[in-house]
């Protein structure tokens, strides 16, 4: 029988095309959901070959500094350096290589591969597609992108998105909203979640909190994510000022950083740290950097309360790694989390950009007597192992026809 036909993958190789993803000892740690999807899903193949374009960076970013290749158990990830100048997004392309890039170096390492998977559209389906077209290989697409992304996307109308969706053999989005306007340019769209890895569970939080020199008679609120205006921590600011002024037992860690590619204009941070300043919450809220992953399920197991504030998500994947070590969420409705929080048993929705909602729902959350082995529960169908088989299934049907 051929294991194709009967679901075996194990003597195949997938090509996976990335825009970034973590390097070996993740102090690089973009497109880490990317990474985390592999774990599970290397079991499934014999290789998996990554492959995730850096630009080269004159001011020596960070991105290329610290991404050079590596092997991880059947994995091997590399890391080729090309350039690309848009001058109008996609209207105006003065330079870029990827694709040869790419195609260069499948030619040089003699990189065999069955299927090829790309994360994001641009310019990993386009590359995709064009390798499809050389190689005749299947392509599976995940639409990583924000509600906001997205739409943009959508609205541009451009041959080189549409034709990445239409020459797929399987769309994957990570909720279910876009699914419709998804099946306009091709029929085999498919939901997939985005999951969290095995290191998250439920762990004593007064241990938690001792470990991070945390307050045990304090209430914690948590939220990560980049530094970035999209990510809404300037709205859980304010926020923090309202809730201080009714009760002051309220910290706030707000933990990430600057994106690489941002890392020489980005000034986020700055304008976070003096609207702390300014609004007199230098003991109540912190800045702490970068979470390094080791250290993550600690965060979440000390905290009280997530919250994700941000204004446009595709996922949001921190909601769930918070809910699989009990932890109850309150998110804005920013296109990903309200089909994530689906009933107030596990978290509350609020307003994007409303301070005024986010700092009564957060002390409503607060207040509340949450089940936490009723969200655990709920979070099970987010554990990547279990996503993992339902991506494998999708890829041995691809490779059927």
């Amino acid at each position: 029988m051929d294991p194709a036909t009967s679901g075996d993958l194990s003597n195949k190789n997938l090509l996976v095309i990335t825009p970034s993803y973590p390097n070996k000892d993740n102090t690089y740690i973009t497109e880490l959901f990317v990474k985390n999807q592999l774990e599970p899903l290397k079991n499934y193949f014999n290789t998996i070959h990554v492959i995730a374009p850096v630009l080269f960076s004159f001011k020596r970013m960070s991105k290329d500094k610290l991404c050079e290749n590596y092997d991880s158990d059947n994995i091997k990830v590399y890391y080729p350096r090309c350039y690309y100048i848009p001058i109008f997004y996609f209207s105006q392309i003065l330079i870029d290589n990827r694709l040869r890039v790419v195609e260069n170096l499948i030619k040089n390492e003699n990189i065999n591969f069955d299927l090829i998977h790309a994360h994001f559209t641009w310019p990993s389906s386009y590359i995709g597609t064009k390798l499809k077209e050389k190689y005749d290989r299947p392509l599976v697409v995940t639409i990583h992108e924000n509600s906001e992304w997205f739409d943009k996307e959508l609205s541009m109308n451009h041959p080189l998105i549409n034709d990445s969706w239409k020459n797929a053999d399987a769309l994957l989005r990570v909720n279910k909203k876009d699914i419709p306007v998804l099946k306009q340019f091709n029929e085999n769209v498919f939901s997939t979640l985005n999951g969290y890895s095995s290191q998250f569970k439920k762990m004593e939080k007064e241990k938690c909190r001792e470990q991070l020199n945390l307050p045990s008679d304090s209430k914690i609120i948590f939220s990560l994510g980049w530094l970035i205006e999209r990510k809404g921590f300037n709205f859980l600011i304010d926020a923090m000022k309202i809730i201080k002024e009714e009760r002051n037992d309220v910290f706030c860690f707000i933990g990430g950083s600057v994106p690489a590619e941002d890392e020489f204009n980005n000034k986020t941070r700055a304008k976070l740290e003096k609207q702390i300043n300014d609004l007199n919450l230098q003991d109540h809220v912190k800045l702490i950097g970068l979470v390094p992953d080791e250290s993550l399920p600690l965060w979440m197991n000390a905290c009280d309360l997530f919250v994700l504030p941000s204004l446009s998500e595709s996922f949001g994947v921190v909601q769930v790694e918070a809910m699989a070590c009990g932890k109850p969420v309150v998110a804005t409705r920013n296109g990903g989390s309200e089909e994530i929080l689906i009933s107030d048993d596990y978290g509350l929705l609020v307003e994007p950009a409303n301070p005024q909602d986010l700092a009564e729902k957060i002390v409503i959350a607060l207040n509340k007597e949450w089940d936490s082995g009723n969200i655990l529960n709920y979070s099970q169908q987010y554990q990547w192992e279990n996503i993992a088989e339902q991506i494998q299934e999708i890829y041995s049907t691809v490779l059927c026809k």
